[in-house]
């Protein structure tokens, strides 16, 4: 006699869809656009419904992405500009979760740098669903103040010391919100003439401590910036060395200087051995000016009072130490897959 058996005994138990967490800024425009997209790209690769989590104005991702990491999701996508990746990062560094980026930002220079697009949000969510995952170096930057305390932050791109910061603090808002990253250089044109050089003393990995005459220290993960200026060319994301860059023009030639090794050594001559061969000869790489170093770590102390910072784009007020140090591989982002 035959036996009865259920007709699903047998049958595979099929897998629950993944989920992601989206941490977005609710202030910003084109939430609604970014909603609708994420919807579109969630059925075209098959996850189930993402879960939103709003930054606010006291902590622009950090937490947020710590409680998607405790919530056991496979996957945080940061929303936003370099702060707001910057933030995420903060709290998903060494969690071995991944990361995605949609680029909403002024400069948006680590989406650039990856090679994510930034001007396409539904292509930015494909590669977060589906894209390559690649491990980067973070570094962390230990900030001393002017009345001592001390606090940590996490930089995905390039932080700085000295006019660099008082430009992005001194850029103005509306413009920037109109023009984009170009307002930096509005803001550069109008700080330049009453900048004045400081003291700083550096040092790498606990070697013999330098003191120079600066205008600027720039402490780097990557060296491309907006219109493929090639700030600092052998900066990578994934080497894991920090780049530095110490600018000490004496005048305005010395600015020149700067500005011709940026434009054009920079991006055109160190492209070819012939033109590599010919800074070899002109010394082209060994000027004063501006100079390159590179290690896993680097403090910078102000000699006299302090100077403002500024982290991946943000203004960070005042300080009078800053340490900077690479965590290798520390964080796993999604990237375009090769072709």
């Amino acid at each position: 006699m035959p036996t009865l058996s259920s007709p699903d005994a047998a049958a595979p138990v099929a897998a629950a869809k993944p989920r992601a967490a989206i941490v977005f800024n609710p202030s910003k425009s084109g939430v609604d656009e970014l909603k609708k997209a994420v919807r579109q790209a969630e059925k075209r690769h098959g996850w189930a419904a993402s879960v939103w989590l709003e930054t606010e104005a006291d902590d622009p991702g950090r937490s947020m992405a710590e409680r998607a990491v405790a919530m056991r999701l496979p996957l945080v996508i940061a929303a936003g500009g370099d702060g707001t990746v910057r933030s995420v990062a903060e709290g998903m560094r060494g969690t071995g979760t991944a990361m995605g980026i949609v680029p909403a930002g002024t400069g948006n220079l680590l989406a650039r740098n990856l090679e994510i697009p930034v001007n396409d949000v539904p292509a930015a969510l494909d590669i977060a669903f589906t894209g390559a995952e690649r491990p980067i170096d973070a570094l962390l930057v230990d900030v001393t103040r002017p009345d001592s305390s001390t606090e940590q932050h996490v930089s995905l791109v390039m932080s700085g010391v000295g006019i660099d910061a008082a430009m992005i603090s001194n850029t103005d808002p509306a413009l920037k919100k109109r023009v984009g990253w170009l307002a930096y250089i509005d803001a550069g044109l109008r700080i330049l003439p009453m900048s004045k050089p400081f003291h700083l003393h550096y040092r790498m990995e606990g070697r013999h401590s330098h003191r120079v005459r600066v205008a600027t220290v720039l402490v780097a993960n990557l060296g491309m910036l907006p219109g493929n200026i090639e700030l600092i060319p052998d900066a990578e994301l994934d080497d894991g060395f920090l780049d530095v860059a110490v600018l000490q023009p004496k005048n305005a030639w010395g600015w020149l200087m700067i500005w011709r090794r940026v434009a054009w050594e920079n991006r055109v001559l160190r492209k070819t051995s012939v033109g590599r061969q010919f800074l070899d000869l002109t010394g082209g790489d060994k000027r004063s000016e501006m100079v390159y170093l590179r290690g896993t770590a680097i403090e910078l102390r102000v000699e006299d009072g302090a100077q403002e910072l500024e982290i991946d784009g943000d203004e960070f007020g005042v300080a009078t130490a800053v340490g900077f140090k690479t965590d290798a591989g520390a964080l796993l982002l999604r990237v375009p897959r090769a072709q």
